[in-house]
């Protein structure tokens, strides 16, 4: 199968392969398997067969029951649909500032980055924590011959995170999970046009790209909060999403090569 970080869909203009990065040790990211879009209630007849084509066969919506309701998901060939809103709908949850974390692991403070400090709070939700938990469930289930998407209604915030937490836990280094996730904003303008860049034309805009300001740090939120908390991911995955070393090691050997 070809290698292509955009799928070019007729509905969905941001659904893309998280495939092809390198991580620190130098395997890489396997295409094809692993795909992250916006919402999917846009699907065409074209869109849907061509998910069948990719052996697309899990989809995790991280949306609300609001958005799932006014814009359900269309569905195609042996597709499973996985109900995953990252933002809990409890009030008492969206209120709590997890202070207690900051007395037993040291969180980083990210007043000063907004968009950062949702992203903190979202990954320290119990809530949330247990959606990251059945999304790599889902990934340590999956058939070798089968792929999972995961989407909100953009691809950016809800999505970029759960990219972040992906791509972590394969080793893939903080500047690149970054550029993973500012390639939303680049790639809007590209699929409204439906003039899509080839993979030349992304490497080249990723390069480009400054990830030590503005958006560029917010999904630092993510990645230096685990680090900063737990000192790597592997503790984060064990002590809060309750797996073991052996699940990291079949999560890497899965989507690694």
């Amino acid at each position: 199968m070809a290698h292509q970080r955009i799928v070019a869909l007729d509905g969905p203009l941001n659904f893309r392969d998280v495939g092809g990065y390198q991580n620190s040790v130098g395997q890489t990211v396997k295409w094809n398997k692993i795909y992250r879009s916006d919402s999917l209630s846009s699907l065409t007849p074209h869109d849907q067969q061509k998910l069948a084509d990719l052996h697309v066969t899990v989809d995790c919506d991280l949306r609300s029951a609001y958005e799932k309701e006014t814009s359900p998901d269309k569905s195609w060939f042996k597709r499973e649909f996985v109900d995953v809103p990252v933002y809990s709908e409890d009030i008492a949850d969206q209120q709590n500032d997890r202070k207690v974390y900051r007395f037993l692991h040291h969180i980083p403070d990210m007043k000063d980055n907004f968009i950062g400090r949702i992203y903190q709070q979202t990954l320290l939700s119990p809530h949330s924590q247990d959606i990251f938990t059945q999304i790599f469930a889902q990934l340590l289930e999956l058939p070798e011959d089968e792929a999972l998407v995961y989407h909100c209604s953009a691809g950016k915030d809800r999505t970029g995170m759960v990219s972040a937490l992906i791509l972590m836990a394969l080793g893939v280094d903080d500047d690149t999970i970054a550029r993973d996730y500012l390639l939303t904003n680049e790639l809007y303008d590209f699929a409204i046009s439906r003039q899509l860049p080839s993979n030349d034309d992304i490497s080249k805009m990723v390069a480009k790209m400054n990830v030590t300001k503005g958006e560029g740090i917010a999904i630092r939120g993510i990645t230096e909060t685990i680090r900063g908390g737990w000192g790597d991911f592997a503790n984060f995955f064990q002590k809060q999403l309750g797996f073991t070393a052996d699940d990291l090691m079949q999560l890497r050997r899965m989507y690694l090569e």
